[in-house]
């Protein structure tokens, strides 16, 4: 599975930081289950490339990997650990193109157009906007005025299920979710409830589509 054919059975990142590798699987199922294809591993989680590991084995299809990633030597570990996805919250050119150079997909964050042209230079074509409250809708809605139109704008941090709608008007077309599916002590039952309260939030706002089989 690509990360195209991942977000576009359902377009959220499932941010689990602090997940231990021995409940990681748990997790990731109870995440599939409701609908999820795509899982990000902070690098400041206990253990994560233990994690990623765990996940390069999962059962199910999902594209998964890292977040928090700064360097160039994460991006190689990651690569060895089998995770894909390269998630940081900074617009790094250099981590991009060796993300790109390994054959993984770059998750930059940004915030200002600046750093969102050069992320998308630098060969990122997913471009997670963070902290997103600081910006707000409009800030998408303008971005994408000038913005290449394959490029993808993907909120993240303070995305809640309330306020996929406004986002996804302004033109965003995923979500990156931490806190509000996982956070530490959180059961496979309870992050399996919020997945699904966060899907159904997703579904209406793509006509046509309807949730992943599980």
């Amino acid at each position: 599975m690509t990360l195209e054919e991942a977000l576009g059975e359902m377009p959220i990142v499932a941010i689990i930081r602090g997940v231990k590798p021995d409940e990681v699987e748990g997790v990731a199922d109870a995440l599939y289950s409701a609908g999820l294809r795509v899982i990000e591993v902070p690098m400041n989680s206990p253990e994560p490339l233990a994690s990623i590991k765990r996940l390069t084995g999962f059962a199910r299809p999902i594209v998964h990997g890292a977040g928090t990633v700064l360097s160039l030597e994460v991006v190689d570990q990651v690569a060895q650990a089998g995770g894909r996805v390269i998630v940081s919250p900074n617009t790094d050119v250099a981590v991009i193109r060796h993300t790109v150079a390994r054959g993984l997909y770059p998750m930059p964050g940004f915030g200002s157009v600046t750093e969102a042209f050069a992320a998308y230079h630098a060969g990122a074509r997913y471009l997670k906007l963070y902290p997103a409250s600081t910006y707000g809708p409009g800030h998408v809605k303008a971005l994408l005025d000038v913005l290449p139109k394959d490029a993808v704008v993907q909120p993240v941090g303070g995305v809640r299920p309330d306020s996929m709608n406004d986002w996804w008007a302004a033109g965003a077309r995923g979500f990156g979710m931490g806190g509000d599916l996982y956070k530490p002590g959180f059961t496979p039952d309870e992050v399996y409830r919020r997945a699904v309260a966060a899907v159904a939030a997703v579904q209406p706002l793509r006509p046509g589509r309807s949730a992943a089989a599980v």
